[in-house]
């Protein structure tokens, strides 16, 4: 059997968040986040699900660690619950809360695993949304002040942080499409809070160097790959409109100190901007030290057939469809996840190549990448998740076709460890390694676990026969 072998150094790991698998959501005096109102919402979340008990990790730290440890992982990404640290949303900070945490992270020392922490992962405390939320510029400096307390509390025993997890879903997402939390539709406000989130990133870089922190600081956005439909320049232009979208709006600020000039003038024309302050600009581009990418899907653009009518935007695909003037096209018959997400490896070698080759080839992790497979357990009680497995091996081949290339990547986090909330699809949709039963809440390894352990241990990846 031919096998590819990773970078001797390389980090191996799996990622989660808060929100998704803590629970405990008034434990210990934590705050109602926007999640938990969201999700308390009568159609908001499929089911009425909630995320008030999830996998109920808040309690469960020593077998949760366990399990990292059987996967052989020497990494882990976690978020903080903004809520449990600082209730309040700025001020006091909640010692039982912290202390969560702190044991967190040593219970994952004591086994060899490198925590890297999220700082924000969506869960914005709702007294904060109540005055304004990220549409107020002083979410920034509160998420700073939050920010602080996290690196002072864990200076010295975190090495790798992440300001903000995917600002693309928490602004453009959940403010103008409206299917996240707070589930507004609105331009301007979509435009607001993404600015404001990159300004909390780079303000909270900027205070990381300035506490003197040892260690490495970077930001993790989501991105896709769009390849155009045809040669014509047309589908040309519409991918390349459809990829900065996605991922230009949040990393050519990051990186190139601006947002994409025709994305801003198609938002322009619907009458909406970044609020843009002197000097906002290059505190968002202040260096990180390295750039989280989650990666879980892909396809083609073809420009429209009609050009967009530019004025009243609508809402929907449709209205997305309409302002950058591309239409996704399903051009080889994808295979799709239980998501119903195209499964499309090629476009994660071509994204990690594309931000290789645009933004200087910056250092990076993959800290998401996974698939929703939704295979319950067997009679003899295994989970033969075949589709995640196969998912797994050929995204992982793409990245090592990358890292052959020249792409600086220095690790890979699945997602997920567990199967958790799953945000406005409730408990229907299933990415863990590891099996959750939400009644009884036992965890079961799944095959795509004794896969991703045979990768890790063996630090290879075998290519299909």
């Amino acid at each position: 059997m031919k096998t590819l072998n990773f970078p001797p150094d390389f980090f191996w790991g799996t990622a989660t968040s808060s929100y998704q698998i803590e629970g405990g959501a008034k434990d210990d005096g934590r705050s109602p986040s926007i999640w938990d109102v969201f999700a308390e919402t009568e159609g908001r979340v499929r089911n009425g699900d909630t995320g008030a008990v999830a996998c109920d990790s808040y309690h469960r730290i020593d077998e949760d660690v366990a399990l990292l440890k059987q996967l052989g992982v020497n990494m882990y990404r976690f978020s903080i619950s903004w809520s449990r640290v600082i209730p309040e949303g700025r001020g006091a900070v909640n010692a039982a809360g912290l202390d969560y945490y702190v044991r967190l992270v040593k219970a994952l020392r004591a086994a060899n695993i490198e925590p890297m922490i999220t700082l924000y992962h969506w869960d914005l405390p709702q007294c904060l949304m109540a005055q304004g939320g990220w549409e107020s510029r002083q979410t920034s400096l509160d998420f700073v002040a939050f920010a602080k307390v996290m690196f002072e509390a864990l200076k010295g025993d975190v090495k790798y942080w992440l300001t903000i997890n995917e600002p693309w879903c928490a602004s453009l997402l959940s403010y103008l499409l409206g299917i996240h939390a707070p589930g507004r539709q609105d331009m301007q406000a979509a435009l607001s809070v993404g600015h404001h989130l990159l300004l909390g990133h780079g303000l909270a870089v900027q205070a990381f160097r300035d506490m003197g922190m040892s260690g490495q600081i970077g930001i993790a956005p989501n991105v896709g790959w769009r390849e155009p439909y045809s040669e014509h320049p047309a589908d040309i232009d519409a991918a390349r409109r459809s990829r900065e979208w996605v991922d230009g709006w949040f990393m050519d600020p990051l990186y190139l100190g601006s947002y994409p000039a025709d994305m801003a003038a198609r938002f322009n024309a619907w009458g909406a901007a970044a609020p843009i302050q002197p000097g906002d600009m290059e505190i968002i581009a202040a260096p990180t030290d390295y750039l989280g990418i989650n990666y879980y899907f892909g396809g083609y653009a073809k420009a429209r057939d009609s050009a967009a009518v530019l004025g009243v935007p609508g809402t929907g695909p449709e209205m997305v469809n309409a302002l950058i003037d591309a239409d996704e096209i399903d051009v080889p018959g994808f295979s799709r996840t239980d998501f119903d997400w195209a499964i499309y490896p090629e476009g994660f070698d071509k994204i990690l190549r594309y931000i290789r080759d645009r933004y200087n080839n910056p250092p990076l992790f993959v800290t998401e990448n996974g698939a929703c497979d939704n295979t319950d357990i067997s009679a003899d009680g295994r989970i033969d998740d075949d589709m995640r497995v196969k998912y797994y091996r050929h995204h992982l081949i793409a990245m090592h076709r990358a890292i052959r290339s020249g792409c600086n990547v220095k690790g890979y986090m699945a997602w997920s460890l567990l199967d958790n909330f799953e945000w406005a699809e409730g408990y229907s949709k299933r990415f863990g390694l590891v099996h959750v039963d939400f009644d009884t809440l036992v965890r079961t390894p799944k095959e795509s676990f004794n896969f991703y352990r045979q990768v890790i241990a063996n630090n290879q990846i075998a290519l299909p026969e």
